[in-house]
C-alpha cells in the first residue's frame, strides 16, 4: 500500500525568522489559522484485511467523503472551528480548520465492494477487506 508521508514538522517554525513569517502570514487572522491540514493516520493489516486510523476530531460525519477511484482510495473533509466569541482572547490556539485530503493506492488484494467506514471519538476507521480469492495460495509443483 502506498503511502503519504506526513511531515510533523510542518506547523513548527525551525528559526526566529520563520516564526517571525508565521506570525505575519496573511492566512493568521482571529487567533486561528484557515490552512489545509493533515490529519495523522495509521494503518495496519491482519489476515483478512487492511485497516485505517485517521484522527479528525471535531470534524462531523457529514463532513467526511470516502471515495474509490481507479485503485485510489481519497479520504477527504474540512474542519471548522467557530470562534466562540469575541469576549475570549487566545494566548495560544493550536488547533486548525480548513479542509484535508488524504489518498492511498489500494493493494489488488483489496475488495473495494465490502469497504466499510465508521466514526467513533474523533477517528475515523475504514476496513479494507482482502479478496479470499486473490489471497489464496496456489502450490504449483514443478514436474
Amino acid at each position: 500500500m502506498a503511502l503519504i508521508k506526513y511531515n510533523p514538522n510542518r506547523y513548527r517554525p525551525t528559526t526566529f525568522s520563520s516564526l517571525l513569517d508565521n506570525f505575519f502570514d496573511d492566512r493568521f487572522q482571529g487567533g486561528s489559522r484557515e490552512v489545509d491540514y493533515t490529519p495523522t493516520v495509521d494503518i495496519s493489516e491482519t489476515e483478512k484485511a487492511f485497516e485505517i486510523q485517521l484522527a479528525i476530531p471535531g470534524v462531523k460525519k457529514s463532513d467526511v467523503n470516502i471515495s474509490v477511484e481507479n485503485d485510489q482510495l481519497t479520504i477527504s473533509g474540512e474542519r471548522n472551528i467557530e470562534n466562540e466569541s469575541n469576549e475570549k482572547n487566545f494566548h495560544t490556539r493550536e488547533s486548525f480548520s480548513g479542509t484535508f485530503s488524504r489518498s492511498f493506492t489500494l493493494p489488488e488484494i483489496v475488495n473495494v465492494d465490502k469497504i466499510d467506514a465508521k466514526q467513533e471519538d474523533g477517528i475515523l476507521y475504514i476496513v479494507l477487506p482482502k479478496d479470499e480469492k486473490k489471497t489464496a495460495k496456489k502450490l504449483i509443483k514443478v514436474g
